[in-house]
């Protein structure tokens, strides 16, 4: 049996909401049978593609299943479709052990799981419009009989992905890439599928519309809260988009966790090689700021005395206050201890500054804050939301803290302690 670790601990940048085990697959057993002879074919060995591996996949879970090219992957998640009948083994949903199941017992489950496919164009009928072939999922499965509500629901899920309704009336041809393989996402969602296999969805775009698509998938997830299965051979795809991640190599599963720990504690030198030596800067890109920050930062308004800020800087013990907007709390600069000492007005003594150039987004990640600190040499950088408002401070020392545990970040401590 090819088991891995599986930690209760919370995920570092969760991308959803999770809820019970929904999969369980225990000792999966895929081999193919190598024959020889025409007449009386013989079976002279067997290919393992998948030996014995087992995980589960909780519900609203995102599960990124990696390798190298030929480990197993996708084999598995032909399995768990039942596009392949297993040697062995259990896929157990819901209680149902699907891998026992034959013909027609697994009609009620495929409208379950949905697939999307690394090639849209293959999976799209070029004879159907766009709004045909969204349509067909929920006609056939019977999700939506009335035609209008079916036509209100195409354009919804044309919105959701990101794609205005005038490509309803469109065919694949008419479209790039990017649209096609929007539209491979909205006719999965179209047949509100509990459970969603994606297998190298990104894999056949350019590198900036995989990333565009990458981000929008992860906005989807966070509204429709799927249970996703993430086939992809590319470690950095699946640290960016799984809440857990199953390695697999050679039919293997030779590291099942999150990819927080996955990359702070590799289980072997595979691992360690597969996911790189910049596995510490990968770790810092799984964290949010506003799980970092300090969220009351030293602060006055711009109508605040000299006095007052003298005051504010002996309160918090700091070195430098921020000035915000007496109504709206917008970030407008900052002042210094010792500027104070020379001014007689706090406006004479602030730096004024644009919050987008000294400050760092909530939802920005560690790695890109790091960047940002190195980049202004700060060691204290101000945090704002998406308007501008002043929202708490992160500091050098909090990044140094989350690099440190990792032998193997020297180069990254020595960035780190080398600003300012």
């Amino acid at each position: 049996m090819s088991t891995a670790t599986d930690s209760d601990a919370p995920i570092v940048g969760s991308k959803g909401h999770m809820g019970d085990t929904l999969i369980d697959v225990n000792d999966l057993v895929m081999h193919f049978p190598i024959t020889e002879g025409i007449v009386i074919p013989k079976v002279v060995a067997q290919v393992k593609a998948v030996d014995g591996i087992s995980f589960s996949i909780r519900k609203g879970e995102t599960l990124g299943l990696v390798g190298e090219s030929g480990c197993g992957k996708t084999t598995t998640g032909r399995c768990i479709l039942r596009l392949e009948n297993p040697t062995d083994g259990e896929i157990s949903y819901e209680g149902v052990d699907l891998a026992k199941l034959k013909g027609k017992q697994l009609l009620p489950y495929r409208q379950k799981i949905q697939v999307i496919f690394q090639d849209p164009y293959s999976s799209l009928n070029p004879r159907m419009k766009i709004g045909e072939i969204l349509s067909e999922p929920m006609q056939v499965h019977g999700i939506i009989t009335d035609a209008r509500k079916r036509d209100e629901r195409v354009l919804e899920l044309l919105q959701l992905c990101g794609l205005s309704p005038r490509f309803a009336d469109r065919y694949p041809h008419e479209m790039s890439g990017g649209q096609r393989q929007r539209v491979g996402v909205a006719r999965a969602l179209g047949a509100d599928p509990p459970i969603m296999l994606m297998d190298e969805p990104f894999g056949a775009v350019d590198p900036i519309t995989r990333e565009v698509l990458q981000a929008e998938f992860l906005q989807i997830q966070e509204r429709v809260g799927k249970t996703i299965i993430f086939v992809t051979h590319d470690i950095d795809e699946a640290i960016k988009m799984g809440d857990r991640i199953a390695i697999m190599r050679d039919g293997h599963l030779v590291q099942y966790d999150t990819p927080d720990t996955i990359l702070a504690h590799p289980n072997n030198r595979f691992v360690r090689d597969f996911v790189g030596t910049d596995r510490t800067l990968k770790r810092l890109g799984l964290i949010r700021i506003k799980n970092l920050m300090d969220a009351s930062p030293p602060t006055c308004t711009l109508d605040s005395t000299v006095e007052e800020a003298k005051q504010c800087f002996v309160d918090y013990g700091a070195k430098s206050v921020f000035i915000v907007d007496k109504d709206d709390g917008t970030l407008k600069g900052w002042v210094d201890k010792e500027e104070l000492k020379t001014n007689t007005s706090l406006l004479d003594a602030m730096y004024e500054a644009h919050w987008v150039d000294i400050a760092v987004r909530q939802d920005a990640t560690a790695r890109e804050a790091l960047s940002a600190m190195v980049a202004r040499g700060f060691r204290v950088t101000p945090v704002v939301d998406r308007h501008g408002k002043l929202v708490g401070t992160i500091t050098l020392k909090a990044l140094q803290d989350l690099v440190s545990y990792d032998p193997t970040s020297t180069a990254t401590t020595e960035a780190v302690s080398n600003v300012g």
